[in-house]
């Protein structure tokens, strides 16, 4: 334990490349505990410092890492079309309550190529009436991609917001065959 009474965490990251720009990717012990979009040096600084706060640990940069390794690869694929799902051990210590029950629910229940409306997600965690809190859940993803916000949509057919900018999300929905591929 720290001096703040949490367990210590191993955190190890690296940034990776893809078609939507540099994401950070974190891992502890337990599995892949953040992702984060548009990691430019001063995003991911901010992050790290976060993840520092929040696991009692400063993260290591170690892209060779086997915690990281196959992550990094997982990602590489679906970036490259050759991947419609994510079989990697996640660590769900950044997130709890409703937020983690509508997450795990949206990474188990929700898949490559498919959309879900918010309402409809409220619907599935057993509380209709709480579209907005699904919002919510998926404004605090720490594990984006990986755990799918941006397959959650207006039930009118509108895109919805998304934490990563809504160009990173139109081109996740169109690398699943969603929508169509921008013509520019």
């Amino acid at each position: 334990m720290n001096s703040h009474g949490q367990d210590e965490h191993r955190v190890v990251w690296s940034v990776v490349g893809t078609d939507i720009g540099p994401l950070l990717l974190a891992a502890t012990d337990d599995g892949l505990v953040n992702v984060v979009f548009h990691a430019t040096d001063a995003v991911r600084d901010r992050a790290l410092a976060r993840l520092a706060a929040r696991l009692g640990t400063e993260p290591v940069e170690a892209p060779a890492s086997p915690l990281l390794a196959e992550a990094i690869r997982q990602v590489g694929a679906y970036f490259a079309g050759e991947r419609r799902d994510f079989e990697l051990p996640l660590d769900w210590s950044l997130i709890s309550g409703f937020n983690r029950q509508v997450l795990r629910e949206l990474e188990s229940g929700v898949a490559f190529g498919a959309v879900v409306g918010y309402g409809d997600l409220a619907r599935r965690v057993g509380q209709p009436g709480a579209a907005q809190a699904v919002g919510v859940a998926m404004g605090s993803n720490p594990l984006p991609v990986v755990v799918p916000c941006h397959r959650v949509v207006e039930s009118d057919g509108g895109i919805g917001g998304f934490g990563g900018g809504l160009e990173t999300k139109r081109k996740l929905l169109a690398l699943e065959g969603v929508l169509p591929e921008p013509l520019f």
